[in-house]
């Protein structure tokens, strides 16, 4: 028998030259729907995406082309791996008829007043911004369903959330006092030149980076907030790691009342029991980033603290892949009624 043919999906990459970018292309060459058709690039425009990107040579992959250039019309979905404050006015442009799933923080957060707080400037899609879903596919299936646009959740969100939300659903996690502390690989920080980004600048060191004011903030509280029904302020850190790729975050919560360590691992292994991607490791089981690179995995642990009713929650993802590219096609395969795991079933890369 043959392979049953695929009807192709017509995708457009804006920001084809960043990490994100050439990591959506690393997977969608393996997708049977996938067909790149426009791959953008401001400053690389006009070269073959080859010489951006070596490893990416050898296949048959358009050239890099500037926005205004991108004919929507041979177009089904696109997605933005654009720097974060670019995005709007562009989404905003797209035709309707094209589905988009978005990359950078623009339309992460609902209310437009909080992203000008945190990001220096108004909201430039506000009416737009009413019709977002916002794409953690596990706990937002239904809305990224049936979503034009979707705000493909942060790294340190997507890190933090998978193993919270359920918890504070069920009230098993009291909503104050919690403190995340996540340590991410240095292409979390994008790819252009840097001086704190420098190979000496970085190796051979771990830093915090973001403290006390950081920009995934605001997502994370306004997610949990979602969750627990009242305002959540959490205490998030990020710190910078000497490694490619890769995020681990140590997550601190108070449990409710007659509540214990082993209640929130059995729930939250009853929750993504079905969920291909996510995994809760048994008691004394704690995962290493190892465990998921360069998959679309997370992997949750969680113990007792000495600290009465306290627990300590680990969870891991690639922050390129479950925390960026990988995510976005999970959120397209959806979008579109494929099925979820299609281009995405590799397993981490071991050692």
């Amino acid at each position: 028998m043959g392979t049953p043919s695929v009807t192709p999906v017509r995708i457009g990459i804006l920001g084809a030259s960043g990490y994100t970018g050439a990591e959506l292309i690393r997977l969608l060459l393996r997708h049977p729907a996938a067909e790149l058709c426009v791959l953008t690039a401001e400053r690389q425009a006009g070269k073959p995406m080859a010489e951006v990107f070596p490893h990416l040579g050898g296949y048959d992959l358009p050239g890099l082309v500037k926005i205004e250039e991108v004919n929507w019309d041979k177009l089904d979905v696109v997605f933005c791996a654009l720097p974060h404050g670019t995005t709007q006015e562009i989404v905003a442009g797209i035709p309707h008829s094209i589905k988009v799933v978005d990359l950078s923080a623009d339309f992460r957060l609902s209310d437009p007043a909080a992203y000008a707080e945190w990001y220096g400037h108004e909201h430039r899609a506000v009416e737009l911004q009413k019709e977002v879903a916002y794409g953690l596919t596990e706990l937002n299936r239904q809305g990224v369903r049936k979503a034009r646009v979707v705000a493909n959740p942060g790294c340190y969100p997507t890190c933090s959330l998978l193993p919270l939300l359920p918890l504070l659903l069920d009230g098993l996690i009291e909503p104050g006092g919690i403190v995340i502390d996540a340590k991410s690989g240095v292409s979390g920080a994008g790819r252009d030149a840097k001086q704190a980004n420098l190979f000496t600048e970085v190796s051979e060191g771990f830093n915090a980076y973001g403290v006390g004011y950081h920009r995934h903030m605001p997502e994370i509280e306004q997610e949990l907030r979602l969750a627990a029904g009242r305002p959540v302020t959490v205490s998030f850190t990020p710190h910078l790691v000497p490694m490619n790729r890769g995020m681990l975050a140590t997550i601190y919560v108070k449990m409710a009342e007659d509540v214990t360590a082993d209640d929130l691992r059995a729930t939250l292994a009853e929750r993504y029991a079905d969920e291909p991607f996510v995994t809760v490791t048994p008691a004394g089981v704690m995962p290493a980033t190892r465990h998921v690179a360069g998959s679309n995995h997370c992997r949750i642990g969680v113990v007792a603290d000495r600290v009465p009713r306290g627990a300590i929650i680990v969870s891991v993802i690639d922050n390129l892949v479950k925390g960026a590219s990988g995510q976005a096609i999970q959120n397209m395969n959806v979008m579109l009624g494929l099925g979820e795991t299609t281009g995405l079933d590799q397993v981490a890369l071991f050692p």
